[in-house]
C-alpha cells in the first residue's frame, strides 16, 4: 500500500490504527447524545412539565381540576370512547397491514418497490388533505353512498359517526403499522415454511405456527405506535366525527383555546398520558409472555 493511499490512515480502518469510534470510552458517549437529549428536553420535557404544573396550579394549587374531570360523566365517557376508538383503529390497521406487509416480502423486486411507494406516498400528503378527501367519500351524497345506490343498496350513514372516524384514522395510520411489520417479516427465512411443509405440515398450519410467531415483534411495535398516535388525534375526529363521536383531544382543545382554561385542559392531557402509560405497563409484560410462549411452540 502506498504512503499516499487515503485508506492507510483512515480512522476506524481495520488495516490501520484503531479508529476514533473504537477509542471512545463509555462516558464519551454521553457527550455524543447530549445534543439529542437537549432537543428532547426543549421540545418535550419542558412543555410537558409546564402542562403538569398548570394542571395543579391553575386557578389555585390543588387537585380541583382532576376532581372536576372524574366527577363529570361526560369526561369519563369521552375518555373511554377515546381508548375504544384507538383500539378499533389499531385492530383495523393490523387486519389491513399484516397481509400487505406479507405480500411485500414474497413479491418480486419491482412490485415490492411499487408497494413500498404506495405506503410512503401518504407521508408526502397533508393529513388535512387526506381527511377532507374522506369527507367527500363518506358524506351522505358522497362516492360510497352513490355506488351503493347504483347497485340497489340503501345508503349508509358514515359521516359524523364513529365508524367514519375509525375509517379515516385507519387510512392515516396504516403506514405506521405496515412498516414495523414489514421490517420484521423481511428478516424471516421463508425456507422455514418450506421445511415445515416438507415434514408434512399443511401450509396454513405452518404459517400460523412458524411464521406468525416470528412476526409478532413487528405486530407489537406497530400496534403500540398506532394505538398511542390514535389517542392524540384531533383533525380527523373533528372533521369526520359528530357530537357523539367527540374524542378527548377535542375537549382539550375546547378548554385551552376556547375557554382559556389551561388548568382543566392540562388535567385532561395528564389523565390521558397517565392512562396510556398504565395501559402499556400492563400490556407489555403480557405481550412478552405470549411472544415467548409462541416462539417456544414454533
Amino acid at each position: 500500500m502506498h504512503d499516499d493511499d487515503p485508506m492507510a490512515e483512515t480512522p476506524g480502518s481495520t488495516t490501520g490504527k484503531p479508529g476514533l469510534l473504537s477509542r471512545l470510552r463509555p462516558r464519551d458517549a454521553v457527550w455524543l447524545a447530549a445534543p439529542a437529549v437537549l432537543v428532547l428536553v426543549a421540545i418535550l420535557a419542558y412543555p410537558l412539565a409546564i402542562v403538569v404544573w398548570r394542571s395543579f396550579s391553575d386557578p389555585a394549587i390543588g387537585i380541583d381540576n382532576y376532581v372536576w374531570f372524574f366527577q363529570s360523566a361526560v369526561n369519563r365517557t369521552v375518555l373511554l370512547r377515546t381508548f375504544t376508538v384507538a383500539a378499533w383503529v389499531t385492530l383495523a390497521c393490523l387486519v389491513c397491514a399484516y397481509p400487505y406487509a406479507y405480500a411485500m416480502t414474497i413479491v418480486g423486486r419491482n412490485l415490492r418497490l411499487i408497494l413500498i411507494l404506495c405506503v410512503l406516498v401518504p407521508f408526502w400528503l397533508s393529513g388535512v388533505v387526506r381527511t377532507l378527501a374522506w369527507v367527500i367519500l363518506l358524506q351522505d351524497s358522497g362516492v360510497i353512498n352513490s355506488i351503493l345506490r347504483s347497485i340497489g343498496l340503501p345508503p349508509v350513514k358514515l359521516i359524523r359517526t364513529l365508524p367514519g372516524v375509525v375509517i379515516g384514522m385507519t387510512q392515516v395510520l396504516l403506514p405506521f403499522m405496515i412498516l414495523p411489520i414489514y421490517s420484521v417479516m423481511k428478516g424471516i427465512d421463508l425456507r422455514l415454511l418450506q421445511a415445515a411443509r416438507s415434514l408434512g405440515a399443511k401450509p396454513w398450519k405452518a404459517f400460523l405456527q412458524i411464521y406468525v410467531p416470528l412476526s409478532l415483534p413487528g405486530v407489537y411495535a406497530g400496534a403500540i405506535i398506532v394505538f398511542i398516535l390514535s389517542l392524540g388525534f384531533y383533525i380527523t375526529p373533528a372533521l369526520l366525527g359528530g357530537p357523539r363521536s367527540i374524542l378527548l383531544s377535542s375537549l382539550v382543545q375546547n378548554q385551552v383555546l376556547s375557554l382559556l382554561n389551561w388548568g382543566r385542559g392540562g388535567a385532561m392531557g395528564v389523565v390521558l398520558l397517565v392512562a396510556t402509560f398504565l395501559l402499556l405497563a400492563i400490556a407489555a409484560p403480557l405481550m412478552r409472555q405470549k411472544h415467548s410462549a409462541a416462539r417456544r411452540e414454533a
